[in-house]
């Protein structure tokens, strides 16, 4: 993995070195003190992660991600900072970022974390050698055993976000199996179309699904109120839903709004798709 470090003070990026090097992480490409380059150096280094300090000069650290985001979408950012405040925290996540991390560091959690980024970057250069191989018609009974542990793997995250026993729990397991055994993805079809495989009344199909998503979305929410530093919450929270409509859903849930969170379902499945191969 090739990393660069953004942090104005150079004591931190020492010591971030240090645990990246010490814990055979990756290697660090870069370090910034400040951010208003830090674009120009991303094109440079093409760094496959970012660490970002939230507290930068001249520009904040949510500013620099969603501008590299506009540029460089699937590079990974990781934001550290001594900022606790939940409404900085969630707009960190709106700007893109995969995790968060408090000062002062944890080399325990730093290396988590990098992990968990790594298995992510990993895991989508998996699914592209595997839709590779579709596309050339080289399915085997290997593949074949990697899909049914992938669909365990579905059912676990659902799962951890209480909903594996919801009504439309099944009809989800149906989806992704038949997108995982087929090579493709929620971007193939509308939902409809896909429910219309497997239901004559595929809306009524649509609607269970619908409803056990929102589940889901409403699961986590609370969960975020309570920690949003949760496992679980940072895990499943921008993959599985839009984090700008879970944050909706937590201002109703506080009675801070009449509005409620919306599910985008491809996004949902896809997500799923994609949490349970790394599972």
């Amino acid at each position: 993995m090739k990393i660069f470090i953004v942090e104005d003070d150079e004591n931190i990026i020492r010591i971030l070195e240090k645990i990246i090097m010490d814990r055979k992480l990756g290697d660090v490409v870069g370090r910034s003190t400040e951010s208003t380059s830090i674009v120009e150096d991303i094109k440079i280094l093409r760094p496959d992660i970012v660490l970002v300090d939230l507290l930068m000069p001249a520009k904040d650290g949510i500013s620099l991600i969603k501008e590299a985001k506009s540029v460089y979408p699937n590079i990974h950012y990781i934001m550290i900072s001594q900022v606790s405040s939940k409404d900085m925290i969630a707009k960190a996540y709106e700007s893109g970022i995969e995790y968060y991390v408090s000062k002062p560091l944890n080399a325990v959690e730093i290396e988590n974390v990098i992990k968990k980024v790594e298995e992510k970057i990993d895991m989508k250069k998996k699914l592209v050698q595997i839709q590779s191989l579709f596309s050339e018609d080289k399915k085997d009974e290997g593949f074949k055993s990697k899909n049914e542990s992938s669909v365990e793997g579905v059912k676990r995250v659902m799962q951890r976000i209480g909903i594996i026993g919801e009504s439309g729990s099944q009809d989800i397991i149906n989806l992704a199996s038949y997108l995982m055994e087929s090579g493709e993805s929620m971007a193939d079809y509308t939902v409809n179309e896909l429910c219309t495989k497997f239901s004559d009344s595929p809306r009524t199909m649509e609607q269970r699904i619908r409803r056990t998503a929102t589940t889901g979305l409403i699961n986590l929410a609370n969960i975020g109120i309570e920690d949003y530093m949760n496992e679980i919450f940072t895990e499943y929270s921008s993959g599985l839903y839009s984090f700008e409509q879970l944050k909706v859903e937590m201002d109703y849930i506080r009675g801070k709004s009449d509005r409620r969170g919306k599910v985008n379902i491809k996004k949902f499945i896809d997500g799923l798709i994609y949490s349970g191969r790394t599972e």
